[in-house]
């Protein structure tokens, strides 16, 4: 299974599913950007492995640090704000694969990379 976030997103107007993810604080390490958004967002932990970067666009300097989150768990409720209203949602591999087709995801490139870095293509 895959886990997503679904929330509200001012650009399209809409609800979306959504991997977890978020900036990394200045002088964090990225892998610890990478958990601290992952708790914050779903309330889960994990082992957190590294699969890349990608950038985000051509007209953007922001790169994206791409990791996958293996023997998660939950330990605590998800933090919600008045900016951020998220929920947890677990949906199987053959869903997600039809989900990056759709064109109703964002960041569909970390879930490629995701998938191929779990040999998962």
């Amino acid at each position: 299974e895959v886990m997503l976030v679904r929330q509200f997103r001012p650009g399209p107007q809409k609800i979306l599913l959504e991997l977890p993810g978020g900036y990394v604080d200045p002088n964090e390490d990225p892998k610890d950007a990478a958990s601290r958004e992952f708790l914050e967002e779903t309330g889960f932990t994990g082992d957190f492995e590294y699969v890349g970067t990608v950038l985000d666009d051509a007209y953007s300097t922001m790169v994206r640090h791409c990791f996958v989150a293996k023997n998660c768990k939950q330990v605590k409720d998800p933090v919600q704000s008045p900016t951020e209203q998220t929920e947890v949602v677990m949906i199987p591999l053959s869903e997600f694969r039809n989900l990056l087709r759709s064109g109703e995801m964002t960041d569909i490139e970390v879930g490629y990379l995701g998938l191929d870095y779990l040999k998962l293509l």
